[in-house]
């Protein structure tokens, strides 16, 4: 079993694993082979706030953002159509 984040932020358990990992305390989601995010867990940090998504579609709805390092052209639409 696989302890995924849902659209309402709250973990729940799945016998499928995540396609996304998130950051928590930053909101932020991208691709498991995040090369910031593979750094981060090297150094032995990140990984206390680690959060996984099944998919793109329940990351935003919990209020994660894209990756401006592994999703660049996601993040560059969010960032364009951002309010406040």
């Amino acid at each position: 079993m696989y302890t995924l984040t849902g659209p309402d932020g709250r973990p729940y358990r799945s016998p499928v694993p995540g396609t996304l990992g998130g950051y928590r305390r930053k909101r932020l989601y991208g691709r498991l082979d995040c090369p910031s995010a593979l750094r981060a867990i090297a150094r032995g940090g990140y990984v206390r706030h680690r959060v996984f998504f099944a998919d793109e579609a329940t990351a935003i709805a919990a209020g994660y953002r894209p990756c401006a390092g592994c999703l660049p052209e996601r993040y560059a639409h969010w960032k364009a159509t951002k309010r406040g």
